[in-house]
């Protein structure tokens, strides 16, 4: 298969795609609970190319269905969240959050068929503050992520979202390539910047790591290696996990509660999620540039820092102080991800060795949902059984004796962390 039908398959994720079908088959976040209010107002959701509204009814259930009322396609955006469903303005018909029809007021009794009428409806999750939506068939629901991160009570969690202005894939894959941390977010730093105990300065002495990439049960992760100290490797280890979450290792291994998804609203914009502990989580937080929600279909959590005012970036800086001139790690990427253009043109790309984590994650990607599309297969993760193969994965950066070898060392590592920790296991 040519590389231009591949990228064509790796961006596409609206109905009917192959990546688009895969997708479907996962639990995906798509609202922060806060977002809803009980009958309170109906909120637009873009999600996988879908226009959807999102309400929460009388006694707290959520509903996620297709914005068009089965009537005459009127938007149910623009109804009233009353007493137990969601009634169209247009002629008063009436949804509960399974999509029952309750109400065709419009209709004489003996005209009435309500129990022929449905609207398009997703399954909804809600736990620890996010609310789940799942696209898929029914009988193959899987079970919610089960990270660690995702076990975090509400009132100790922090979530984020963040929209960003270009294709999920071209984002997710900033969050999985480890060399570019020491220059686009670390690169006017050396070894005199960090603390004699941070093993985090390795990166900056040694800004050309070296690789080990395997697949996983749910996806695939790396070992960057770099020499230390001592006769110790600087290890950085990083997972994807389908279909589009990431655990990056910017967090000492043996503290690593932390997850990111990169969720596709359409082929062209995606919503960043962030769970993570209220403290030290290590990225965008409540008091950075995030404009007030809209209505719109991608009105919300955007980002004041965009490409029509260049990031706010500041030359002078760039020159002096800051290797990007571009305030804060998250923006940093932003900018970057976003300056590929909407979907970027991979048959540009000159791909390296620093490389081969994005490639056998794309060839994975691939792999599930040419098979998924040719024979039915599911893809790893979107089973009914899958909910422990979540708790076998850990992320972030630790140092180790340089005598083991890959991927010992990472197993090892897990062991360590469970043996002298009991609770890393519950968490």
């Amino acid at each position: 298969m040519s590389l231009e039908t591949d990228s064509e398959i790796l961006t596409r994720v609206g109905p009917g795609t192959p990546v688009g079908e895969m997708m479907r088959h996962y639990w995906l976040p798509a609202l922060k609970s806060s977002e809803l209010k009980a009958d309170g107002d109906p909120v637009r959701l873009m999600l996988l190319g879908e226009k959807l509204v999102a309400f929460r009814d009388t006694d707290g259930r959520v509903g996620v269905m297709d914005h068009r009322c089965p009537h005459r396609c009127a938007s149910l955006f623009l109804g009233r969240n009353e007493q137990g469903g969601i009634r169209c303005v247009y002629h008063g018909w009436k949804f509960d959050v399974e999509g029952k029809c309750l109400d065709m007021p419009n209709l004489p009794p003996r005209q009435q068929f309500k129990d022929k009428v449905h609207t398009k409806v997703y399954r909804v999750a809600e736990r620890n503050g996010l609310v789940y939506v799942y696209m898929g068939a029914a009988e193959q629901t899987p079970p919610l992520p089960d990270f660690p991160a995702a076990q975090i009570p509400a009132d100790q969690v922090s979530i984020t979202f963040v929209m960003r202005e270009c294709n999920w894939l071209q984002a997710l894959e900033g969050d999985i390539d480890t060399s570019h941390l020491d220059f686009l977010h670390f690169g006017s730093m050396g070894r005199s910047n960090f603390s004699p105990s941070d093993p985090t300065r390795f990166g900056t002495i040694h800004r050309d790591p070296e690789y080990k990439v395997d697949d996983t049960e749910l996806g695939t992760f790396y070992g960057a290696y770099r020499p230390a100290d001592n006769g110790q490797t600087y290890w950085r280890i990083a997972h994807f996990v389908f279909p589009c979450w990431t655990l990056a290792p910017f967090v000492a291994f043996e503290h690593y509660r932390v997850a990111r998804a990169w969720v596709p609203l359409d082929d062209t914009h995606l919503m960043f999620v962030m769970i993570a502990p209220k403290e030290g989580s290590g990225s965008v937080t409540e008091r950075e540039a995030i404009l007030p929600n809209t209505t719109d279909w991608l009105g919300r959590f955007r980002s004041s820092l965009n490409f029509g005012n260049d990031y706010n970036i500041d030359r002078e800086a760039q020159r002096t102080s800051s290797f990007t001139g571009i305030t804060g790690v998250h923006y940093q990427d932003q900018a970057v991800t976003e300056s590929m253009g909407p979907i970027t043109d991979r048959s540009f790309e000159h791909l390296a060795a620093s490389d081969r984590m994005l490639m056998a994650v794309r060839r994975r990607i691939l792999g599930a949902a040419k098979a998924l599309a040719e024979n039915g297969t599911i893809p790893p993760g979107g089973g009914a059984n899958d909910a422990e193969a979540y708790r076998r994965i850990r992320a972030g950066y630790f140092l180790a004796p340089d005598t083991r070898p890959w991927p010992d060392v990472y197993h090892q590592q897990v062991e360590a962390v469970a043996k002298n920790n009991p609770n890393v296991a519950a968490e």
